[in-house]
C-alpha cells in the first residue's frame, strides 16, 4: 500500500489526468508543459524536477524551461552547505543547458554567480573563460563586471592582473580602474606606466572627470613618494617633459623632482635641483613654493645632523659639516630678496621700476651696482618698456656723479641723448639732467653749451608729434629744453641772448602763457617796458580764450602800472579789446579794472557806463554781486537818489534769491530817505517773489516796517497781501480745493427721472445761498475765538487812535507760516472791530401779497410763480 501511495505521488494524481492527456496530444508546445508546471508548483521537488527533465527532454532548446527549471534548482539548494551533493546536481544542469543554450550570456551569468557563491574560485575563472569565448563579443560587456568584481574579492594579484590586461584590451577607456587596483596591492611600477601611457594619450578620456593636469599630480606624487617602487620609468625625463606641457604647475612639478632625489638619498641632486628651480620659475608662486620647500629641506638637514651629532658624539668632522650647513641656509635666506628680484626679470625683463628697485638691494656694493644698471640699459627695450626707461640712465649718471666720477657721468648721459626714447619728453628729461649735474658742479659755460646743442636746428625738421622720426630730430619743439635754456639765459647769459631765446621760443610757436608772461617781465625788469608791452601783443596774438586770459590780465595791470592816465585813449582800446569775445565767466575782473582806470584817471560817467555793460555782461550768478558794486560806486560818486534806477534794473534783471534782498536794499533806502509811500511799494512788488513759507525774513521786515511806519490800514493791507502770495505758492492747497469743489458739484447732480431742470436750478441756488449765509459775519451773540498772536495784534492796533503815525508792538512775534491759509480769516475778522448788528423792521410792501407765516421762509421759484398767478 505504501509503495502504490509513493507511487502515486511522483508519477500522477488524478488532477492530473487532463495535463498528461494534453502533452501526449502536444508534447513540443512550451505552454502545454508551463500549464502543467504551473498546476504541479505545489507539489514535491522531486514531481517538479521530474515534468522538468520530461519536458527538457522533448524541448531541449527551450531557454524559458531552462531558465525556470535552473532557477527552481538554485532555489532549492539555497541554504544548503557548499559541500552538499545537491550543488553538484545544479551545477552538472547548468552544464547540460549549456550544451544547448551556450549563446544565452543570463545562462552564463547565473552559473558564474553560482560557483563564485560555492567558493570554486579555480572553477569559476574557467567558467568566466569559457563564457567569454562562447559569447559573441558584444555581449562580453554583461560578463565582464562580474568576472572582475569576482577578481578584486580574493587576493590574487598574479591572476587579476592577467584577467585586466584582457579586459583593457577590450575597455581600455577604464584604465583608471586598473591603476587603483595596482596602487591598492602595491605594484606601484606597473601603475606608473599605465598613467605615464594615458597621460600620453591625447584621445583619453578620463572617466573619472580627471584632466590632464591631475593625472600629472597623481603621477608625479607617486613616482617622487616611491622612488625604492618604481624602477621601469626614467622619472627626471618625465617631470621635465612635465615642465614644459604644464606650465600653471612649475613650482609643484619642480619640488616633486627635488623629492624624489631627497627620498632616494641624493641630496645633493636634490640641491642642485632646487637650485635649478629658483633660477628659471618665472612666477612668485612658484618661486614661492620652491623656496619654500628648499629652506625646508635645508631645516631638515640641519635638523638630521644635529641629532647624529647627538647620538654618536660630537666629533671635529661633524662640527665643520654642521657649520657648513648652517652657512649654506643662512646665506639662503639671505639670497631671497635678490632671487625674487630675479624672478620678477624673467616674468619681464622690460619692467623699469624692477631695475630699480634691483639696485637698491645692492646699496653699499658698488661693483654689483654698476653691473646691474649696465645690464639694464642693455635688457630695457625702448618700446617694450614698463615704466620711464630714461630714468634709468639719469639715476645710472647720478650713480657715478655721487662718487665723484664726472667723466664716466658725462659718459653716461652722451649716450643716453643718442638712444632712440619713445617720447620727445624722456630725451628732453635726459638734456635737462645732464645740464643740472653741470650746474652742480658749477661748470655753467659747460651747461649753456649742453642747452645750446639740445636746442640747435636739426639737419632734418620734423613736427613734434611725428612719431615716424626719432626723438632728436624733434627736439627742438621741446618746450621743458627751451624753458630750462632760458632760465640758464637770465641766469648766466646777456641780455641779447635771453631775448633771442625768448623770440626762438615765439617764433616755434611752442610757447606757453606763462613763457610769454616770463618774457615780459624779463623785458621789464631791464626796464624795455615798450617791448615788454609788444611781447605781451604777441601772446594776445598766438592764443585765444581762455588760455590769453592771463596775459590780458598781466598786460593791463602792467600798463596801467607803467602809464596810469597818460595814455588813456590807448588803454581803453586795449580794455575794448580785451573784452571783445571774452567768456562771461572771466569778463568781470576785467571791468573792475577798467572801471577803476576810468575812477581814476576818467569820467565818472564813463564809470557808470561800465557797471552798467559789466551787469550784463557777468554770468547770472555773479550779477547780484557785480549790482551791489554798481549800487555802492554810484552812491559814491552820484550820491544815494543816483541808484534808485539801479535798484529798479536790477529787481527786474535778477533772479527771485537776487530780485527779493534787492527789493529789501531799495526798501531800506526809501526808508532812510524818507519815502515811506515808496518803500512800501517796493515791498509790496517784492512780496510777489517771497513765499511767506520760505522768505520769513524778508516778510518780517516788512512788518517791522509797517509798525514802525504804517497805521492799520497799512498793516491789514501787508497781512493780505500775504494770505494771497501765500495762497499763490500754495499750489496744493488750491489742487485740493478744485477736488473738494468737484466733490460737491457731484453730491448735487441727481437723477433726472426724479428732478427736473428747474428743480437742480434750485438746488444750486439753495447751495449758493447758504454758502453766502456762512461767509457773512457773526451777529452780536456770536464771536470768533482769537489767538494769542491776534489779540496781541489787536491790543497793539487800539493805540493807533493815540498815536496814529507810529505803532509800538510789544513783541508781534512772527505769523505761523504753516497756518496762514487757515487763519487768514480768523486774523482778519479779529481786526476788525466788533459792531453791533441791530435788526430793522421791514415794510409788508416788500413782501407784496406773500403770507406772513411764509415770509421767513425762501420760497423757490416755482412756488413764487405760482404766487405770483394767485395775485395776478
Amino acid at each position: 500500500m505504501p509503495e502504490v501511495e509513493v507511487s502515486k505521488d511522483l508519477i500522477f494524481e488524478e488532477g492530473d489526468l487532463p495535463y498528461e492527456e494534453e502533452i501526449l496530444r502536444h508534447p513540443y508546445q512550451v505552454k502545454c508543459w508551463m500549464r502543467y508546471l504551473e498546476h504541479k508548483s505545489a507539489a514535491a521537488k522531486a514531481v517538479v524536477n521530474l515534468i522538468y527533465e520530461r519536458a527538457l527532454k522533448e524541448l531541449p532548446g527551450s531557454y524559458k524551461l531552462w531558465y525556470n527549471y535552473l532557477k527552481l534548482r538554485r532555489k532549492q539548494v539555497r541554504g544548503k552547505c557548499v559541500t552538499d551533493p545537491a550543488y553538484e546536481e545544479v551545477n552538472n544542469a547548468f552544464e547540460r543547458a549549456l550544451v544547448f543554450l551556450h549563446k544565452m550570456p543570463r545562462i552564463w551569468l547565473d552559473y558564474c554567480q553560482f560557483l563564485v557563491d560555492q567558493c570554486r574560485i579555480t572553477r569559476a575563472r574557467r567558467t568566466f573563460d569559457r563564457a567569454l569565448r562562447a559569447l559573441p563579443l558584444t555581449q562580453h560587456n554583461r560578463i565582464w563586471p562580474l568576472y572582475l568584481r569576482f577578481i578584486r574579492s580574493y587576493s590574487l594579484p598574479e591572476t587579476a592582473i592577467r584577467v585586466y590586461r584582457r579586459y583593457l584590451k577590450l575597455r581600455p577607456e577604464d584604465t583608471e580602474g586598473y591603476i587603483n587596483y595596482l596602487i591598492s596591492i602595491g605594484r606601484l611600477d606597473e601603475a606608473a606606466i599605465k598613467i605615464a601611457e594615458i597621460v600620453n594619450n591625447d584621445k583619453f578620456v578620463s572617466k573619472e572627470g580627471k584632466s590632464k593636469h591631475q593625472l600629472w599630480q597623481e603621477l608625479c606624487l607617486l613616482i617622487s613618494k616611491n622612488p625604492d617602487k618604481i624602477t621601469s620609468l626614467q622619472v627626471e625625463p618625465i617631470i621635465r617633459g612635465g615642465l614644459q606641457r604644464f606650465t600653471d604647475m612649475i613650482g609643484q612639478l619642480w619640488c616633486s623632482l627635488a623629492d624624489y632625489y631627497i627620498r632616494a638619498g641624493h641630496f645633493e641632486k636634490a640641491r642642485d635641483i632646487y637650485e635649478e628651480a629658483i633660477q628659471t620659475v618665472t612666477t612668485v608662486r612658484d618661486f614661492g613654493q620652491v623656496f619654500d620647500a628648499y629652506a625646508q629641506f635645508e631645516e631638515s638637514m640641519i635638523g638630521a645632523k644635529m641629532e647624529t651629532t647627538a647620538e654618536m658624539g660630537p666629533s671635529e668632522e661633524d662640527d665643520l659639516d654642521l657649520e657648513l650647513r648652517l652657512a649654506r641656509f643662512e646665506e639662503l635666506m639671505d639670497r631671497r630678496p635678490f632671487l625674487l628680484s630675479s624672478v620678477l626679470l624673467r616674468q619681464n625683463p622690460h619692467n623699469v621700476h624692477e631695475w630699480l628697485k634691483r639696485v637698491k638691494l645692492f646699496e653699499g656694493k658698488p661693483r654689483e651696482i654698476i653691473n646691474t644698471y649696465t645690464e639694464a640699459v642693455q635688457t630695457v627695450d625702448i618700446e617694450q618698456a614698463v615704466g620711464k626707461p630714461h630714468t634709468l640712465w639719469v639715476n645710472f649718471a647720478r650713480f657715478y656723479e655721487e662718487n665723484r666720477q664726472l667723466p664716466e657721468a658725462r659718459t653716461i648721459f652722451d649716450k643716453a641723448t643718442k638712444v632712440q626714447f619713445r617720447h620727445v619728453d624722456d630725451l628732453a628729461t635726459v638734456w635737462c639732467e645732464y645740464a643740472e649735474m653741470e650746474l652742480r658742479h658749477e661748470n655753467y659755460d659747460r651747461a649753456l653749451q649742453l642747452m645750446q646743442r639740445a636746442t640747435a636746428m636739426p639737419a632734418k625738421r620734423a613736427a613734434y608729434h611725428d612719431k615716424s622720426e626719432p626723438v632728436q630730430n624733434r627736439l627742438y619743439k621741446s618746450l621743458k629744453v627751451w624753458s630750462m635754456y632760458a632760465d640758464l639765459e637770465e641766469s648766466l647769459g646777456t641780455f641779447e641772448s635771453t631775448k633771442a631765446v625768448y623770440n626762438r621760443i615765439i617764433d616755434l610757436k611752442i610757447a606757453t602763457p606763462q613763457i610769454i608772461i616770463n618774457y615780459g617781465l624779463f623785458l621789464e625788469e631791464h626796464n624795455y617796458f615798450e617791448e615788454a608791452f609788444k611781447a605781451y601783443e604777441r601772446g594776445v596774438a598766438l592764443f585765444k580764450w581762455p588760455h590769453v586770459y592771463d596775459i590780458w590780465n598781466t598786460y593791463l595791470t602792467k600798463f596801467i602800472k607803467r602809464y596810469g592816465g597818460k595814455k588813456l585813449e590807448r588803454t581803453r582800446d586795449l580794455f575794448e579789446q580785451a573784452l571783445d569775445g571774452c567768456p562771461a565767466k572771466f569778463t568781470k575782473p576785467l571791468f573792475l579794472l577798467y572801471a577803476k582806470l576810468e575812477e581814476e584817471h576818467g569820467l565818472a560817467r564813463h564809470t557808470m557806463a561800465l557797471y552798467n555793460r559789466a551787469t550784463k555782461a557777468v554770468p547770472a550768478e555773479e550779477q547780484f554781486e557785480m549790482f551791489s558794486i554798481y549800487i555802492k560806486r554810484a552812491a559814491e560818486m552820484f550820491g544815494i537818489t543816483h541808484t534808485r534806477e539801479i535798484y529798479e534794473k536790477a529787481i527786474e534783471v535778477l533772479p527771485d534769491s537776487g530780485a527779493r534782498e534787492m527789493c529789501l536794499r531799495y526798501a531800506q533806502l526809501e526808508t532812510k530817505l524818507g519815502e515811506i509811500d515808496r518803500a512800501r511799494a517796493v515791498y509790496s512788488h517784492g512780496s510777489q517773489m517771497s513765499d511767506p513759507r520760505t522768505c520769513k525774513s524778508y516778510w518780517k521786515a516788512w512788518q517791522e516796517f509797517e509798525v514802525h511806519h504804517g497805521n492799520e490800514d497799512t498793516f491789514r493791507e501787508m497781512l493780505r497781501i500775504k494770505r494771497s502770495v501765500q495762497a499763490q505758492f500754495n499750489t496744493q492747497v488750491n489742487f485740493m480745493s478744485a477736488q473738494m469743489l468737484a466733490a460737491a458739484t457731484k453730491e448735487v447732480q441727481v437723477s433726472g427721472e426724479s428732478l427736473d431742470e428747474m428743480r437742480l436750478l434750485e438746488e444750486q441756488a439753495r447751495k449758493i445761498a447758504e454758502e453766502a449765509n456762512r461767509d457773512k459775519p457773526k451777529s452780536k451773540g456770536m464771536s470768533f475765538v482769537k489767538s494769542d498772536e491776534a489779540s496781541a495784534e489787536m491790543e497793539e492796533l487800539a493805540k493807533i487812535s493815540a498815536n496814529p503815525e507810529e505803532i509800538a508792538l510789544g513783541s508781534s512775534g512772527e505769523e505761523s507760516e504753516g497756518e496762514e491759509g487757515g487763519k487768514g480769516g480768523v486774523e482778519e475778522v479779529a481786526l476788525e472791530r466788533q459792531m453791533v448788528l441791530e435788526q430793522q423792521v421791514i415794510p409788508s410792501a416788500v413782501f407784496g401779497s406773500i403770507p406772513e407765516e411764509k415770509q421767513g421762509e425762501v420760497l423757490g421759484a416755482r412756488e413764487r410763480l405760482a404766487a405770483r398767478k394767485k395775485t395776478s
